[in-house]
C-alpha cells in the first residue's frame, strides 16, 4: 500500500494481497480521521459481502472466489464509542458481467485497489438503535 495526502484528500493505492478494511484502518488511525466518505475500484479475487435482513435483525453473507473487477466501493469513516468505525459496501463483476454486492465484511486485492479517501472536517459518533438493529449516525 502506498498513499498520497493532499489536503482533505487521500489517493491510495492498495496491491495484491492486501486486505481493503484493514488498509482502510490503517490509513485512518494513522491520519487519526474522525469522519470522511470513501469510494474505490480495482480487483479482487476473493470477497464476503453480506445483505442485512430487516425483519431478522441480522446479517447474511456470502463469500466469492475468482476474477472480478470492483465496479464500487463507497462509504463512510466515522467512529462509534470514539472508536474506529467504517460503513462500506462494495459490489464486483465477474467475466460474465454478473455483479455481486452488499455490505463488505473483507475482501482481498488481486491486482490493485485506487482508493479516494475524502476527509470532512467534523464528527459524527454512532449508536446502536435496538429498533432497526444497527449502528447508526448519531448527531
Amino acid at each position: 500500500m502506498d498513499y498520497r495526502r493532499f489536503n482533505n484528500t487521500i489517493v491510495l493505492r492498495m496491491d495484491r494481497g492486501e486486505e481493503i478494511l484493514e488498509k482502510i484502518k490503517e490509513v485512518v488511525l494513522k491520519e487519526n480521521i474522525k469522519l470522511a466518505s470513501v469510494s474505490a475500484l480495482g480487483a479482487t479475487n476473493d470477497f464476503t459481502v453480506g445483505v442485512f435482513k430487516v425483519d431478522e435483525k441480522k446479517y447474511y453473507s456470502n463469500t466469492f472466489t475468482g476474477n472480478f473487477e470492483i465496479v464500487s466501493l463507497v462509504g463512510t469513516i466515522n467512529t462509534m464509542n470514539d472508536e474506529f468505525y467504517t460503513h462500506i459496501h462494495m459490489s464486483a463483476g465477474d467475466s460474465e458481467g454478473k455483479v455481486f454486492g452488499g455490505h463488505l465484511n473483507r475482501a482481498i486485492v488481486s491486482a490493485t485497489c485506487e482508493m479516494v479517501i475524502q476527509i470532512i472536517d467534523g464528527r459524527v459518533d454512532r449508536y446502536f438503535d435496538e429498533d432497526v438493529g444497527l449502528n447508526l449516525f448519531q448527531f
